[in-house]
């Protein structure tokens, strides 16, 4: 009888240590327990819940132990692979990024710093272009051919005093004299018979006080107008809705696009907008559209 207990404990005790084997088993694999797979591939032997940073931003997962082991002369430079951007980041390194791809004519709007689909895109292009695995995000290797095809950013080129690219004209701006207002490309295009004539970056109101869209007309001007209700500078203002009125904006030429308007069309060019005033006449057409 105490042989058998003496049997029976013993496989309690081989169980317990086979289970906790195995429990333990998916945490070990990632540090010193990956003999049997890392040889035939150290990319196979990532954790499911590893593969989206492994994917999305190569380099910022540190590899196991024994990749390490079975790569070491690549996995010097991983210390450097910081300088790595994806979408959604919002750094001023996506701003020299975009900069660069702008002067490669891969984007055509001026940079943000905010990495969008645009900057996705123009990623892509560019690894499709050079041999790379086109991911639409930054590695170490897309960053240093990025930084070899351009040249380092200027300042303007870093903060272009115009940020947006014009939209292709609402059909309805395509006739007469017509401020062309697109709330797509935040921009204000002044159109003669289908022809533009000169841009200019725009901003609109927030949720709560939105810009209206639809065609008007300039019913007023005023080259002096301090808002009734907020109390604010409005030069050059060519009221085209009630109270609504494109104006130059002391707040956007200072803040840009993180304030907002209280409807009105904000200009941040106070000379573009000066001459502007000076060519449109009350009764020429406003089309405000996305």
């Amino acid at each position: 009888m105490q042989r058998q207990r003496l049997i029976i404990r013993t496989i309690g005790v081989a169980a317990a240590v086979a289970l906790a084997a195995t429990a333990c088993g998916p945490q070990k694999s990632e540090s010193a327990g990956s003999t049997p797979s890392a040889p035939s591939s150290p990319t196979a032997g990532a954790t499911p819940e590893a593969s989206p940073t492994t994917d999305n931003k190569p380099g910022e997962a540190s590899p196991s132990p024994s990749a390490s082991a079975s790569a070491s002369p690549s996995a010097s430079p991983s210390p450097t692979v910081k300088q790595i951007m994806a979408n959604g980041d919002d750094t001023d390194q996506v701003r020299e990024l975009q900069a660069r791809l702008r002067q490669l004519k891969l984007m055509s709007v001026a940079p943000t710093g905010f990495y969008g689909s645009k900057t996705t895109a123009a990623v892509k292009s560019f690894q499709s272009k050079n041999g790379l695995t086109a991911t639409g995000s930054v590695d170490e290797a897309t960053w240093k051919k990025i930084q070899s095809a351009s040249k380092k950013p200027t300042a303007d080129e870093l903060r272009p005093p115009t940020v947006n690219e014009v939209d292709a004209p609402d059909p309805r701006c395509m006739e007469g004299r017509v401020m062309c207002i697109s709330k797509e490309s935040r921009t204000l295009a002044w159109m003669i018979d289908g022809k533009v004539m000169s841009t200019m970056d725009v901003r609109f109101g927030s949720e709560n006080t939105p810009t209206r869209e639809g065609v008007f007309k300039v019913d007023r001007k005023e080259k002096e107008w301090t808002s009734t209700l907020y109390h604010t500078a409005m030069p050059y203002s060519m009221f085209f809705s009630g109270g609504q009125a494109v104006h130059y904006s002391a707040d956007f030429a200072a803040r840009g696009y993180n304030g907002a308007s209280h409807g009105c069309v904000n200009v941040r060019d106070k000379g573009k907008l000066s001459s502007l005033f000076g060519q449109v006449n009350v009764g020429d057409k406003v089309v405000v559209y996305w």
